[in-house]
């Protein structure tokens, strides 16, 4: 509504597609889709370990993904990570429709399980 005649401004779908904007999702948001993705694809974290992190580099319509993250040991770290690339790629992509072509995961650290658990 404008001030000087009181008159509504017209649709979004009146306005020309060259002239409505663009939307940009910061890097920060992508970067916590990245690091929930990675807490989904993983059991639940040993006590003590750090939730995952993630950082991100996102250019134009593309997210270079790094997720540092911690795990129980023994376990198969390489099946592991592989689900976590996989969970991010999909998850990102499909929340932010960018291209993920990157997913570098980093294991920080490893938790041994108590004695009788593994």
């Amino acid at each position: 509504m404008t001030a000087e005649t009181g008159a509504v401004s017209p649709p979004a779908d009146l306005v020309p597609p060259g002239e409505r904007g663009a939307l940009r999702i910061a890097d920060r948001v992508v970067a916590k889709i990245a690091a929930q993705a990675a807490r989904e694809a993983l059991p639940p974290p040993p006590a003590g370990a750090a939730a995952p992190h993630a950082t991100v580099v996102v250019h134009r319509d593309t997210a270079r993904v790094r997720v540092r993250l911690e795990l129980g040991y023994p376990c198969d770290v390489g099946a592991r990570c592989a689900a976590v690339r996989h969970q991010v790629a999909e998850r990102v992509s499909a929340l932010t429709e960018m291209e993920v072509p990157e997913v570098a995961v980093r294991v920080e650290r490893l938790h041994l399980a108590p004695h009788g658990r593994a």
